[in-house]
């Protein structure tokens, strides 16, 4: 098993990608999970060992989070 990264695997295709996986999203064809959390001190220890769910975005600073496909 190899697990890949997609820029640097894919990312000469992410121009095609990008158009249909934002439409998808945005009609609810495509749903994904994401855990939001501010700070470190509150980042789950379980955090490598699959304890958490989809995606994980730690706040560390000022503003808003922003989200990007």
């Amino acid at each position: 098993m190899q697990g890949f990264i997609i820029f640097d695997d894919y990312g000469h295709r992410y121009n095609e990608f990008l158009p249909p996986m934002t439409e998808w999203i945005n009609t609810g064809k495509i749903k994904y999970l994401e855990q939001q959390i501010e700070g470190l001190k509150n980042a789950p220890m379980g955090l490598l060992e699959g304890k958490n769910f989809g995606k994980l975005v730690i706040k560390v600073g000022k503003g808003p989070i922003t989200h990007y496909v």
